[in-house]
């Protein structure tokens, strides 16, 4: 019996999963991610409500092949460019579900700089580097602890 992993795919539908709710997010704690944004910006919480359209657009394109990996490296970028906006709320103890300066502060980076190095590695290679399927052969009779 030979069964195909697609591990890439699997990753980039947790990914598209995870940024349907980011994106949902920007639009239920509006007040919040305002929060997130300087005060000197005009238009934040039209901002708020772009960015999460793009979100939840850019994560759909994951899964579409034709576009997959144009997807990829645009989600990237926009994490790059995300995360001093993170690192600005978090200056100010930004809490985006209670829109208060109640937050966690700069213990929070240590937590969130690893992760959004984690999200950008993990949309790199799920959909911008050239996937490989993996195979992966089970044999009935060389396997005495298989049931099937």
């Amino acid at each position: 019996m030979t069964r195909e992993y697609r591990f890439a795919l699997s990753a980039r539908l947790a990914m598209t999963i995870m940024l349907l709710a980011t994106g949902i997010a920007h639009f239920v704690y509006v007040k919040g991610m305002v929060l997130m944004i300087p005060e000197y910006i005009p238009f934040r919480p039209t901002i708020v409500y772009i960015t999460g359209i793009i979100e939840i657009i850019a994560g759909i394109l994951l899964l579409v092949p034709r576009y997959q990996k144009k997807a990829g490296v645009f989600i990237i970028l926009f994490f790059v460019l995300l995360l001093p906006f993170n690192i600005y709320a978090t200056m100010l103890h930004v809490d985006m579900e209670k829109a208060s300066y109640g937050g966690d502060g700069l213990l929070y980076l240590w937590y969130r700089i690893p992760l959004q190095v984690f999200f950008i590695a993990w949309v790199y290679f799920s959909a911008c580097r050239s996937s490989k399927k993996v195979t992966v052969s089970l044999i009935k009779d060389g396997c005495p602890n298989c049931s099937m």
